[in-house]
């Protein structure tokens, strides 16, 4: 599973711990799943739990039908408590739950949001009015409630959106947009902050929160994408360099390498110049997940800009790999006509190692012309 699976993976599997009402290790089972799966799997769960709710529940929305809006609000706060009145809200047509909900204190809302079903989200908040909107979102925040806050933002008009985002704190936007249930909306929700909002925001990712911000960064379409790897790219130094320990870490170099390749030359070598990548297990380590993921593409134009020790350690690991894997290497350097920036780490290799490599039916069909043989017989390019 590819790392920017697996972010999403983690996302889905947290809004099904959130639906049972159970702590997300005891999903641990879907962690192997496609995050498809996993989003499929939510959505039978949703159907599950609110299509088989117990017929109590429609008999009351009937009842419900029968008074004026107010009163219906004031025994949704006294006689049926958040859980029960979301319950019933998600029986009622939109227009009718909306009327009951504009009556309700908005702490009162804010805790029901988290039970309504996710399905009748859409209806009842088109139906409500802005300044309502605003402060239950206000209020999802300070309850941290991201979970149902990702679940509404995606059906939030953009005038809402705007005020919203000028209101909660930046960790928010990135825990928020990391659980959206409309991905396609991250686009306009990043073009709602401008520029100076998102540094904010992607500052906000060295305190612990980088996994959600490439998880955004991964949504975002190319504009906004280049956009963020940019800023990023700007950030301290040890800012970065939490980025980079964070990958390592959670082993999110796919999700990584590819806004790193976005930089340009400059803004490239501030990357390559982290302590981090002086470290060889680190450098191991991405070598390993560009094999697996073939992002050679993406990984060496960084690997040029790398100081010496750094280029020699990443060699070395390459020089290492199994045949199989240094002839997939091969490959696809070939179609990438990477050569060029391939050979200078091969220079690198000691000489089994070299010989292995010009040895590769990949480098023989592909590669054997990029390369001249020493004085010693040994080909180098």
């Amino acid at each position: 599973m590819s790392a920017v699976d697996t972010l999403r993976n983690r996302a889905e599997t947290r809004k099904i711990a959130r639906l049972l009402d159970v702590d997300v290790d005891q999903l641990v089972f879907l962690r192997g799943l496609s995050a498809d799966d996993v989003r499929r799997f939510r959505e039978q769960v949703v159907t599950a739990l609110f299509d088989g709710a117990p017929e109590m529940l429609d008999r009351i929305a009937r009842a419900t039908k029968l008074v004026p809006a107010a009163v219906a609000a004031t025994i949704s706060q006294t006689a049926l408590g958040p859980r029960l009145a979301a319950g019933v809200a998600g029986r009622l047509e939109p227009h009718r739950a909306a009327e009951i909900i504009d009556r309700l204190p908005v702490s009162f809302t804010a805790e029901s949001c988290a039970h309504l079903d996710p399905r009748r989200i859409a209806g009842i908040v088109q139906r409500l009015d802005e300044d309502l909107l605003v402060r239950i979102a206000v209020a999802l925040a300070e309850r941290g409630d991201d979970v149902t806050m990702g679940r509404f933002v995606g059906h939030l008009p953009d005038t809402a959106l705007r005020r919203i985002l000028g209101l909660v704190d930046a960790s928010v936007v990135l825990r928020v947009g990391f659980l959206i249930d409309q991905p396609q909306r991250v686009d306009s929700v990043i073009e709602l902050m401008g520029t100076e909002r998102l540094a904010a925001v992607i500052q906000a990712a060295g305190d612990g929160l980088w996994p959600e911000a490439l998880a955004v960064a991964g949504m975002a379409g190319p504009r906004w994408r280049h956009a963020i790897a940019a800023i990023t790219a700007r950030q301290a130094p040890e800012h970065l360099d939490s980025l980079v320990r964070a990958a390592h870490e959670q082993d999110l170099w796919e999700s990584l390498l590819p806004l790193v390749a976005l930089l340009d030359d400059a803004e490239r070598r501030r990357i390559a110049e982290l302590p981090s990548l002086r470290d060889t297990a680190v450098l191991g380590e991405v070598v390993q997940a560009v094999v697996a993921t073939r992002l050679w593409q993406e990984f060496l134009p960084l690997v040029e800009l790398l100081p010496g020790p750094s280029r020699r350690t990443v060699a070395e690991t390459a020089g290492r790999l199994p045949d199989g894997e240094l002839n997939a290497m091969a490959l696809e350097v070939a179609e990438g006509d990477l050569w060029e920036a391939v050979l200078p780490l091969v220079e690198l290799m000691d000489d089994p190692a070299k010989e292995r490599v010009f040895a590769l039916p990949a480098f023989q069909e592909h590669g054997a012309d990029q390369a001249r043989p020493p004085s010693d017989g040994l080909p180098l390019g």
